[in-house]
């Protein structure tokens, strides 16, 4: 489901809380520790030995060895009490009239009432302190100590409809999210307000990046892939050859951006998103997640596990 670079290794989760260690480019895996059998969806080295992975039922997962062994800081129980804390300290603050603040507090009591059923689909660290987890039904938490403790953090996001939320981007101290029905939001000085931008865009968003240059790419379903100069002010649609539902984004070590779809298609763009071709590759199953190697080779995951696609097919059609 997803993949990581933990200094020269590679890092891959997917369903039944598999983890899977490359020390070789994805020539060889071996099996790590882990304490849970939930899919993981999502996982983040910010460093080379400290990374973290998050999945169904609001698991928090995080390893100090580089992926070696794994700890459990969160789990969809103990998500759903912070909620339900945070949401009675708004209306502790705000007294009990507050509509939003009721709103919220009756949300998290449902939440716990559900029990651990949602899943997080995406995790940012900008170090190995600060970091954001995001999920299903405007799942939300953030952490400032390394994981030790998390806080709620979904009602710092104008999301009101409790949309679903599928990518984190960040660059220059802005925290973007992409998520369904066109939800995109920016966050400045990391994160401690989620303001909703204009959407291009009334489906859903399945991938976010942002380009060394600040410019933001999101891409997501039937093909529909939009661009920013302008940290979300306007945008630019991005002419796509299928409309196929597009799963990652990718930003590559030369800069370059690479999409991929759930019809196994790999395209790259050289121009900060104004225009796509597609790769040379041989045919793939639907892609969840790419990863480039320190040689140049590109790694491909999906739900025939993890492909490595040598240098050569990492290169333009057309071009030497």
């Amino acid at each position: 489901m997803a993949l990581a670079t933990a200094g020269k290794r590679v890092v891959a989760v997917g369903e039944r809380g598999i983890i899977l260690l490359s020390d070789d480019a994805g020539r060889s895996w071996r099996q790590a520790a882990v304490p849970v059998t939930v899919t993981l969806t999502a996982v983040a080295f910010p460093t080379e030995k400290r990374g973290w992975a998050v999945g169904h039922y609001g698991v928090i997962l995080h390893s100090e060895d580089g992926g070696e062994t794994w700890v459990k800081q969160l789990d969809g129980v103990s998500a759903a009490r912070l909620a339900v804390e945070a949401a009675r300290a708004r209306v502790a603050r705000a007294g009990e009239s507050d509509a939003a603040a009721q709103k919220q507090l009756a949300e998290a009591m449902q939440l716990e009432h559900d029990g651990p059923d949602k899943p997080f689909l995406d995790v940012y660290f900008e170090n190995e302190r600060s970091g954001l987890v995001v999920g299903a039904y405007n799942l939300a938490f953030r952490t400032e100590d390394g994981g030790r403790t998390w806080r709620y953090w979904g009602d710092r996001i104008d999301n009101p409809k409790a949309n679903h939320l599928y990518a984190i981007g960040a660059a220059g101290g802005d925290i973007y999210l992409a998520g369904e029905q066109g939800l995109l939001l920016r966050a400045a000085e990391g994160g401690k307000a989620f303001v909703r931008l204009e959407s291009p865009y009334k489906g859903s968003y399945f991938a976010l990046a942002v380009l060394p240059g600040g410019e933001i790419v999101v891409a997501g379903l039937r093909g529909n892939a939009w661009r920013s100069a302008d940290r979300g002010a306007s945008w630019q649609r991005i002419d796509l050859p299928a409309p196929v539902s597009v799963s990652s984004l990718k930003v590559l070590p030369d800069h370059s951006l690479l999409l991929a779809d759930q019809a196994g298609q790999l395209y790259v763009s050289r121009d900060q998103g104004r225009t796509v071709a597609p790769i040379g590759a041989p045919a793939l199953p639907p892609i969840h997640a790419v990863e480039p190697l320190p040689d140049g080779s590109l790694l491909v995951a999906g739900v025939m596990g993890a492909v490595r696609l040598p240098a050569a097919r990492g290169r333009q059609e057309g071009r030497p």
